[in-house]
């Protein structure tokens, strides 16, 4: 599938290990290329905009050839509007499972596609409900996975989205950090 991409150098922008297992499902022959990027923005941006600007400014870092197709993305969590990011230690960690506890949050991923002569930028959007959490059960989630470097301090495919996510409107493959679904559709124009 998607034979229209054999004329590209792909490259992920991204080193998440989890956008590289999304983005091999789809059996696209890329590499990965990372390129370290403050990640502010203008306070004025509202949770969607926020992903879709963080994106761009990642792709923005890189200098691409003729040939060259970029993939880079951003995903956030939105709860209570405002933007729950990476946690900085367990403590940390164990505060934001604690206030995502029973509650609906939002995941939205940014993606960028970006080769010289086209640009196209979209985002997904999902609803997360996690049932009620115990302490104990969110002690054993951060002793067993250390989700330090996840957005919302949780990963879905991991045990807690198992045992304590209730139900999702929207992409799981969005939750996990890349809407591939969407990616897949945006590819076929390429």
């Amino acid at each position: 599938m998607l034979e229209n991409l054999k004329k590209y150098n792909i490259i992920l922008g991204s080193g998440s290990p989890r956008r590289q297992e999304l983005l091999k499902v789809l059996g696209i022959d890329f590499e990965v290329k990372v390129i370290e990027t403050d990640e502010s923005y203008p306070e004025n941006l509202n949770n969607g905009e926020i992903s879709v600007f963080l994106a761009e400014k990642k792709s923005q870092a890189f200098d691409i050839q003729d040939n060259t197709l970029l993939i880079t993305a951003d995903t956030i969590v939105w709860h209570k509007n405002k933007v729950i990011g990476k946690p900085q230690n367990d403590s940390d960690a164990r505060h934001i499972l604690q206030q995502l506890s029973g509650d609906v949050h939002t995941v939205i991923s940014g993606v960028c596609l970006r080769t010289i002569a086209r640009k196209c930028v979209f985002k997904a959007v999902s609803e997360v409900q996690f049932a009620p959490l115990t302490d104990k059960e969110i002690d054993f989630y951060i002793e067993n996975y250390h989700p330090l470097d996840k957005a919302g301090a949780y990963g879905i495919q991991e045990w807690i989205g198992y045992a304590g996510i209730e139900r999702i409107n929207g992409s799981f493959h969005n939750i996990m950090g890349l809407p591939v679904q969407q990616l897949y559709e945006k590819l076929k124009t390429f």
